[in-house]
């Protein structure tokens, strides 16, 4: 058993590191000697944290515990993630919502401040050059949230687009949040044990909703959102206070929420259906093709006015010839780029993320299939190292989320 989650996350070690790779961004490619390193570095150490290279950070990928234990402790009590590495901004301005609009999928006029979205920055093929989170918090004012290993090449893009869009009169401006760490707490715990260092009421914020609140003592940024498919929030915290704020979370939990690194993080997201970019998500990847259609607001898809709108309605009108979908499998776990092959032997598709589940204890993988092979039940074989294995399409999410809604 211990060898095996040692082969675990040396997996996904090496998963990641292939994500990495996919990413077009010169951080992805830094030298040891050139890691930045989050506010929390010392902590990490301090606790044990094993740290390995990722979007040009040093980052934990697990502490003392397994990432097998990890990844149940976080849907059984909570983790604590520290996400610092992921790049937060604000746009401001009359006209930032139009601005934006320009560029990702959501109906991001339609939200009501203090609510937010997942949304798709796209390029004039319709591909995804980027998944984020998107919050109003208030008509001129948005705050959001892009992925580290993306951030030089989003930031380049919205930059662009502002400097032409300003040119011909638009009010916007925007703020790299760099003096903000950022932490994700994790699990069914997570309410709870925040409450006990804010006087305000989460019972009332419920998952994709924003405020700006005291927490522990200081001034936050807070999201009722993850990336576990388990209840929890996002929190930006200025950085000299992250390290105490994370202190008094773990504090408080007594002993139940763990911290949490990378490993266990992959494992979560994969077991809630959850895309990792560069890996399920990529450039020459649609939003309809990868299953979030649903992310494109009403208005947006009778308006269009966004980047690749054309490839992306028509896909909608016609349907993708290809499909994000789902797999459980037997053998051993199948990897990103394993073949997939139908049950005449022919290929299907590929492999995007996959590994063993943790809580289900069984493989789980998904990747995307031609149209018309995306149905739940449908048999596959999946290559793995030369041989093939049996297969079943299956609905995602693997595991039931948890997202605390009214």
């Amino acid at each position: 058993m211990r060898g095996g989650l040692w082969q675990l996350g040396q997996s996904i070690t090496r998963r990641l590191a292939q994500a990495e790779k996919k990413v077009p961004s010169r951080r992805c490619f830094a030298t040891e000697g050139d890691l930045k390193k989050t506010v929390l570095y010392d902590f990490h150490v301090e606790n044990g944290g094993k740290m390995v290279p990722f979007a040009g950070y040093s980052m934990p990928i697990q502490y003392k515990d397994s990432i097998m234990d990890s990844t149940v402790n976080c849907r059984e009590n909570g983790s604590l993630f520290d996400v610092a590495h992921m790049c937060g901004l604000s746009l401001k301005g009359s006209d930032c919502i139009p601005f934006l609009e320009k560029l990702v999928i959501g109906d991001i006029a339609g939200l009501a401040p203090g609510t937010g979205t997942l949304s798709v920055f796209t390029n004039e093929k319709g591909g995804a050059i980027d998944d984020t989170v998107i919050t109003k918090v208030k008509d001129d004012h948005i705050y959001l949230v892009v992925n580290a290993g993306c951030r030089d090449k989003d930031l380049a893009h919205i930059e662009e687009h502002m400097k032409l869009f300003k040119a011909k009169g638009g009010n916007v401006s925007w703020h790299i949040h760099d003096e903000r760490s950022l932490l994700a707490l994790q699990g069914p715990l997570a309410a709870s044990v925040l409450q006990k260092l804010t006087k305000d009421d989460l019972s009332k914020m419920y998952f994709g909703q924003f405020s700006m609140i005291d927490i522990g003592g200081f001034p936050c940024y807070l999201t009722r959102t993850g990336y576990t498919g388990e209840d929890g929030f996002e929190i930006s915290v200025p950085d000299e206070n992250a390290v105490d704020l994370a202190k008094q979370i773990l504090e408080k939990s007594e002993g139940k929420v763990r911290l949490t690194g990378l490993g266990a993080r992959d494992s979560l997201r994969l077991e809630a259906g959850l895309c990792l970019y560069g890996n399920d998500l990529e450039q020459h990847i649609t939003p309809v093709e990868a299953g979030l259609t649903w992310a494109i607001g009403k208005r947006r898809r009778a308006e269009g006015g966004f980047l690749g709108a054309e490839v992306i309605l028509k896909q909608i009108a016609d349907g993708p010839t290809i499909r994000r979908v789902g797999f459980i499998s037997s053998g051993p776990p199948a990897r990103s780029h394993s073949e997939i092959k139908n049950e005449n032997g022919e290929n299907i598709g590929e492999i995007t993320s996959g590994g063993f589940s943790p809580c289900l204890k069984k493989n789980i993988a998904m990747g995307y299939v031609k149209s018309g092979n995306h149905k739940a039940g449908t048999k596959v074989n999946i290559v793995v190292r030369g041989k093939s294995y049996e297969g079943v399409v299956s609905k995602m999410p693997f595991v039931p989320t948890k997202y605390y809604k009214p």
